[in-house]
């Protein structure tokens, strides 16, 4: 008799052990699982006009922090490239909208009544500026387009940029006399680079050079060699303010609305300028020096330089080369195709 007692005292309580363990794993699982269950729910929540909500960490597991951290950081990073993209239309609409408008009323007023046709010339000649306006600013946007999609492979070759910095020079010399500007190079250097792309990112870094020098002044270029490449640095007095400075690359940023209004650029000189150094495998990057605002632009050269011209090329041309040996079964040597050399060898371009 006691020890069937025994027996059935001891099935309940390993019942009620068994059924109290399960209980508390699942209530532990549970609060373990609530920071999760709250990242799904804020995830499913979310849109672009959500985008500044954020998880708490302080109260959450060490575990869990580590995820809920990045999870936070993703959202930063969405919610920047919104507000980038956003203000980006925005621009991009006021900028169609001055010149359109422009267009409009000028073909509005010369209906009104019957015109000469001296007058009729004068009012094409404006509608001309305005068209030509909007072709630039397309033909930039669509530049810039295709350096984002990587459909702009660079045609190298060897350039002294002291001559192409010469050229530019008379170029602007004109514009800098009449403004009270000296244009002054120092230094030579040489790379391996596509000589009209180069020309248009260093115009674009002297036109704004100009654009900000204070009169008198004097707008400075210096080329320098460097074992790994080439660097160009543009220089004007006048520092570039803190507010400024995050925003400088940015399409259609243009520091001084005033400059917008009368038509001096439509801020995407300094974007175009970045993406063709980057497209040579280099960058433009801006600061303060000495009292002096300082584009500075770097330039690899030697194997790198062609390194990346021929994997450009590969993307734009020889990749189908590479569907079609695929299709037949064939081996395609990338090595030989690219002619990438071991460490110890030189690349021949």
């Amino acid at each position: 008799h006691f020890m069937a007692e025994f027996r059935q005292t001891l099935a309940w309580s390993v019942a009620l052990a068994a059924l109290f363990t399960a209980a508390s794993g699942w209530a532990a699982t549970r609060a373990g699982l609530r920071p999760l269950r709250r990242i799904a729910a804020l995830a499913e929540n979310l849109s672009a006009s959500q985008l500044d909500q954020r998880l708490p960490e302080a109260p959450l597991p060490a575990e869990i922090r580590v995820l809920a951290a990045a999870f936070n950081t993703m959202l930063a990073r969405l919610e920047d490239s919104f507000r980038r993209l956003s203000e980006f239309s925005a621009d991009l609409a006021h900028e169609l909208r001055t010149p359109l408008s422009n267009l409009m009323t000028q073909t509005q007023v010369a209906l009104t009544r019957a015109r000469s046709v001296e007058e009729y010339r004068e009012l094409l000649g404006s509608n001309m500026e305005e068209y030509e306006r909007l072709a630039r600013m397309t033909g930039d946007m669509l530049f810039l387009a295709q350096a984002d999609n990587r459909l702009l492979a660079p045609r190298r070759e060897p350039v002294a940029l002291e001559a192409e910095v010469d050229k530019l020079f008379e170029f602007y010399d004109a514009l800098a006399a009449d403004r009270g500007i000296r244009l002054v190079r120092q230094g030579a250097a040489e790379a391996s680079i596509d000589r009209a792309m180069m020309r248009r990112a260093l115009s674009n870094l002297l036109s704004n050079a100009l654009r900000h020098c204070p009169v008198p002044g004097t707008v400075t270029v210096t080329l320098t060699r460097a074992p790994d490449g080439a660097r160009v640095d543009v220089a004007n007095p006048g520092e570039i303010p803190g507010a400024s400075m995050a925003r400088l690359f940015e399409r259609f940023h243009t520091g001084d609305p005033a400059r917008r209004i009368s038509g001096e650029g439509a801020g995407l000189g300094l974007p175009i300028a970045r993406a063709i150094a980057r497209m040579h495998g280099g960058d433009l990057v801006a600061g303060n020096a000495g009292g002096r605002a300082v584009f500075t632009l770097t330039l690899p050269v030697g194997a790198a330089a062609l390194r990346i011209e021929r994997v450009s090329y590969l993307a734009s041309g020889r990749v189908v080369e590479f569907v079609r040996s695929l299709y037949r079964g064939d081996a395609y040597d990338f090595a030989a195709e690219l002619q990438i050399p071991s460490d110890n060898q030189g690349m021949t371009p």
